[in-house]
């Protein structure tokens, strides 16, 4: 069992050289899920450790990315930790796929919900508690989804859970490890600084309560929490203060959507017993997402382009690196 210490520079030296070593070959699938509360469908990517085929590597297309796993393959045999992957506003399923593939190459089990009104092709929820609540639960069912599905789920150690988000997921990451949002927090922060991009401007058009008692949105099953740059803005200390999981916080310097002071700075003050916190010096808040292919850098180049000096391929590597050493360490195997 690999160990690391909590110091953050030798967790990142620990993960890189783990992920030096042996790799296993990744699988890809799909399960398919429904939340529970309002009965939507939510389709999901699952990412885990293969058994070889071949020589090499299988690829293959999700979208327009080239996501190296190989479709359908057999699953390694063992069981292995189960880790929930939330993408941000907007998102998709693929849109964190090195990350996922990164992980599944050192042994975990990786699944992706592509989260209902919240997604590219689907925003009919931006705002509302149907999906600022529903996420989670959401990412819950898709827990479920893998450890019930007859191929892999026999694969999974249920004991070994985490969580993991970029932005609205480093949000939900936080929601599913028991933090507890306050929604007047955003009519405060707009007030302070209209006009904020996604938040304040334009203002969302379903209105923010739209369920009648919503259920819990924690996850006793979550057992650590990985977040990058998530929106914090909601919670304050009453809020954190049920949470039942370590959290390693990764943040960007210069964070154009979500602003440091108020999400990522706000919330490392909340949790001063942090089990880890590094920020990105120089970039920006999209330098999280999975590198772009040409197609996506000339569509959408404020997604893609990362301000001068950052090589994002080498920051994911160490990204990738942070989450293996955290979740070594918060889920060990036994023995």
């Amino acid at each position: 069992m690999r160990r690391c210490i909590q110091n953050v520079t030798l967790l990142v030296t620990c993960g890189l050289a783990s992920m030096a070593g042996a790799q296993m070959p990744v699988g890809l699938m799909a399960v398919d899920t429904r939340e529970p509360v309002t009965d939507t469908a939510v389709p999901a990517a699952v990412f885990y450790p293969a058994l070889a085929s071949g020589e090499h590597a299988g690829s293959v297309m999700a979208g327009p990315y080239r996501v190296e796993a190989t479709s359908g393959a057999a699953p390694a045999p063992g069981r292995h930790p189960l880790l929930v992957l939330s993408h941000g506003n907007g998102g998709t399923r693929y849109g964190h796929h090195d990350l996922a593939v990164a992980l599944a190459r050192q042994g975990y089990v990786v699944v992706a919900p592509e989260h209902a009104g919240n997604h590219h092709g689907d925003q009919s929820g931006f705002g509302t508690d149907r999906v600022l609540l529903g996420r989670a639960w959401q990412a819950s069912r898709a827990l479920d989804a893998v450890l019930s599905d007859d191929r892999l789920g026999p694969h999974v150690d249920a004991a070994r859970i985490g969580a993991v988000g970029f932005s609205a997921g480093g949000y939900t990451t936080l929601l599913l490890a028991g933090a507890v949002p306050d929604f007047s927090r955003f009519d405060r922060f707009c007030e302070a600084h209209p006009g904020t991009p996604e938040l304040c401007d334009p203002p969302p058009a379903g209105g923010m309560h739209t369920l009648s008692n919503p259920p819990p949105t924690a996850d006793r099953r979550v057992r650590a929490a990985f977040v990058m740059a998530p929106l914090a803005l909601v919670f304050d200390s009453a809020g954190v203060s049920a949470m039942h999981a370590p959290v390693f916080l990764l943040t960007a310097e210069h964070d154009e959507v979500l602003m440091p002071s108020a999400n990522g700075d706000h919330l490392r003050s909340l949790l001063p017993d942090l089990a880890g916190s590094r920020e990105i010096a120089g970039a920006g808040h999209f330098v999280f997402l999975a590198p772009c292919p040409p197609p996506l850098v000339d569509a959408l180049p404020h997604l893609c382009v990362d301000p001068h000096g950052i090589d994002r391929e080498a920051e994911h590597a160490r990204i990738a690196a942070d989450a293996l050493a955290f979740f070594d360490r918060y889920l060990p195997a036994e023995g």
